[in-house]
């Protein structure tokens, strides 16, 4: 994987750009003046990134994700991954057959559902989930590989379906390996 240098995604013009980003030279990112990237985070090979998005510090959004964050936007909060082939919408068309769909058609004749996403911390989203408007993914959620969330999550939960459902709490060890790996980290930036 190549990544772009720290000219190339300064040219890009994101709306903020933390330390030690990595950005896939294959990755095609789109609206970069409304894209907010925080420390060590990494985006990889074939990802579409557009609209309103905010990436926390330690985030890792791997190959084929789609981040869609339109009007309302999507965040996701430090230590979030998402796996090969997420897709994260922040809008949506009605599908019910009373207004038009799809982007060539004026507003007008739509309804559209836009309402932000938020990955809260220690959120893991399994690869081909895909992810709907206004839902947050609570705090150390884990979501299954081909999982449809369509509604928000309750902290600690491991959720799997279609719909999504909560089939046990998650273990929340990785706090305090979380907490270590800071310390660690904050030890080696001052050397």
């Amino acid at each position: 994987m190549a990544y772009l240098n720290s000219e190339q995604l300064r040219e890009m013009g994101f709306k903020s750009l933390g330390k030690n980003v990595k950005i896939s030279d294959k990755a095609s990112i789109y609206n970069a003046d409304q894209i907010e990237i925080g420390d060590n985070s990494r985006i990889d090979d074939f990802c579409i990134i557009s609209g309103h998005i905010q990436i926390g510090s330690y985030c890792h959004i791997t190959p084929m994700c789609l981040l869609a964050g339109g009007i309302k936007g999507i965040q996701l909060e430090d230590f979030c991954t998402l796996a090969y082939g997420v897709k994260v919408f922040s809008q949506s068309d009605d599908y019910s057959g009373e207004t038009m769909v799809n982007s060539l058609i004026p507003k007008k004749y739509k309804n559209e559902k836009m309402e932000k996403v938020t990955l809260k911390r220690q959120v893991i989203v399994g690869a081909g989930s895909i992810i709907m408007p206004g839902v947050t993914i609570a705090e150390g959620c884990s979501i299954g590989a081909m999982t449809l969330v369509n509604k928000s999550t309750e902290a600690w939960g491991i959720y799997v379906g279609n719909p999504a459902r909560r089939v046990k709490d998650r273990k929340q060890d990785l706090l305090l390996l979380e907490k270590t790996f800071l310390e660690e980290e904050s030890i080696n930036d001052s050397i």
